[in-house]
């Protein structure tokens, strides 16, 4: 007699193509709630790179979760495992497009007349009210990227790509533009804002720069943050009412159609 054989389903991979930052990427996923995720980025071009999430990765992001919700002292959210994928998604395409010359930054893209701006600083400045700001009182813009947007660097010029990692408000769409400038936000009770050197924020772009683990991809992330050099660098101090977007706008955006 044999004894029975006891088989456990796999649950079928959901397989689709999106485009990052002009790269098409094979996905191989579990949920297709991730699919969805993905819809504004859906692509039937062959694809150059290729990811695959497993139930291994979704745990991971469970564990990283609690461990960061112990850090900050708060109750752990329980997140449904494929909002997991989501994030275990953006890890594992971020290490795949580092060695393609692309990095993922922690900040908000804006867009005016087919130029970006980037907007960065740690978390809980108001990097989405500056957004709204502008919005409300800059002609011709619109948010390119309200949370995590892609830069590609290609032929000594910056492009900032829109990316499905958008934040809770889901701000952006699906656009390439050339970078012609960032701003470094910090609160403060007036508004002001003034061009400085790389070197004034480059411990800030590293660390607003999701920089995947790996051998090699440390040196590789910053060698990339150095070519910010390439456009204009601002540190702007903003108490968060309509003049702060005045007065970046006109400086950042304005000041240069001048030259």
């Amino acid at each position: 007699m044999f004894g029975k054989m006891c088989f456990i389903a796999r649950k079928p991979r959901i397989g689709f193509t999106v485009k990052l930052a002009d790269i098409p990427i094979e996905v191989h996923a579990l949920y297709r709630q991730t699919k969805t995720f993905c819809r504004d980025y859906l692509s039937g071009e062959p694809p150059a790179l290729s990811v695959s999430i497993s139930r291994a990765d979704i745990r991971k992001e469970r564990e990283l979760s609690i461990n960061q919700a112990k850090k900050e002292g708060r109750k752990q959210t329980r997140f449904s495992s494929h909002y997991l994928e989501t994030l275990a998604l953006c890890r594992k395409v971020t290490a795949e497009l580092l060695a393609h010359d692309v990095i993922l930054v922690h900040g908000a893209v804006m867009a005016v007349d087919g130029r970006a701006y980037l907007f960065t600083a740690k978390s809980g400045t108001g990097k989405t009210t500056h957004c709204r700001l502008w919005q409300k009182n800059v002609p011709n813009c619109h948010i390119l990227n309200g949370d995590k947007p892609l830069l590609l660097f290609k032929n000594g010029k910056i492009y900032a790509c829109g990316s499905p990692w958008r934040g809770k408000e889901n701000y952006g769409i699906n656009e390439m533009l050339p970078l012609e400038a960032v701003c470094i936000l910090e609160r403060d009770k007036t508004n002001h804002i003034e061009e400085i050197a790389l070197k004034d924020c480059f411990e800030t772009l590293v660390n607003q720069t999701h920089i995947p683990d790996g051998n090699g991809s440390f040196a590789k992330a910053v060698g990339m943050v150095k070519q910010f050099s390439a456009v204009k660098l601002y540190r702007l101090g903003c108490n968060m009412d309509d003049e702060a977007a005045r007065a970046a706008y006109h400086t950042v955006v304005k000041k240069k159609e001048m030259r």
